[in-house]
């Protein structure tokens, strides 16, 4: 009789665990992807609970966010493009989670330039995670070059931007980045610094989910310094701005008409510059 008892209740678990478990499974395939990102303890729990293992405990953060956003990516079916960034908040606070565990972690900060600055538009957290990343990662030039950009291109402060790219020169020996702290550092440069900035990423981008979205990123920016050629063909041509993109199309200098990879429509502002609908982001409202 005694032991029928622990037969009874091991079988009795085994059915409330199998009662349990499936629901539980279908939920979290079910969940919205915004919600899969989790609760995640606070830093300072973290750093107590993982003692000597903080690299691993950092590369998991990254990891979980690279596996979020990879997954958003892969949601747009071939051909299309990702009409929801996802969970920017979630997605930063485990980045900067995961430098403070593990400052020397490159899959964060190079991440985290993507979403925070163009997503997010959190340009001045983007910088003050690269300043903290430049104090350990001292022979990365891409930190001071992502943070030159972001001065130049972002929050148009070029004193700054010239001080970073000369970092940038220095640690790379790369002299394009030392032309870079004179070159763009005007208003009117800041679509080709922008292509280049791109390309440059495009190129070092080490997960496909975020390359892919540099590259539609790039591809944007060409459309506007084709529209921007056409414009200054036409007021050199004709004397005066066109009176709006429709203008520059139908008038045979932009072919074929432009396309926003982001959905959008661009158009030309009263003082000529060139705009966008979609302000160069998935889900802006439209014009």
């Amino acid at each position: 009789m005694s032991a029928r008892v622990p037969m009874a209740l091991l079988v009795a678990g085994l059915l409330a665990y199998a009662a349990v478990i499936g629901p539980f499974t279908a939920y979290m395939r079910d969940k919205p992807m915004e919600e899969k990102l989790g609760y995640v303890p606070s830093v300072k729990v973290m750093k107590s609970v993982s003692v000597d293992q903080k690299e691993l405990a950092g590369a998991s953060l990254v990891f979980k966010v690279l596996m979020y956003y990879g997954t958003l990516m892969g949601q747009a079916p071939k051909g299309t493009i990702l009409k929801d960034p996802g969970d920017l908040q979630g997605m930063s606070r485990l980045l900067h989670g995961a430098v403070q565990l593990d400052p020397y972690n490159m899959d964060a900060y190079y991440f985290a330039q993507g979403i925070l600055t163009w997503d997010a538009h959190q340009y001045q957290v983007a910088n003050a995670l690269l300043d903290y990343g430049m104090k350990y990662r001292n022979w990365d030039w891409f930190l001071p070059f992502f943070a030159g950009f972001n001065n130049a291109y972002f929050l148009k402060d070029y004193k700054k931007a010239a001080h970073y790219y000369d970092l940038a020169g220095d640690l790379s020996g790369e002299p394009l980045y030392k032309s870079l702290a004179s070159r763009y550092m005007q208003e009117s440069g800041q679509t080709d610094l922008a292509i280049a900035y791109l390309s440059g990423m495009v190129k070092t981008a080490k997960n496909d989910a975020v390359r892919k979205s540099y590259q539609l990123r790039l591809q944007a920016f060409l459309e506007v310094s084709r529209i921007e050629k056409a414009r200054d063909r036409f007021a050199r041509e004709r004397g005066g701005m066109p009176a709006s993109l429709e203008d520059l199309v139908r008038s045979g200098y932009l072919k074929p008409a432009p396309v926003d990879p982001y959905g959008g429509t661009f158009y030309l502002e009263p003082d000529g510059k060139v705009a966008t609908t979609s302000k160069f982001a998935f889900g802006a409202k439209k014009k």
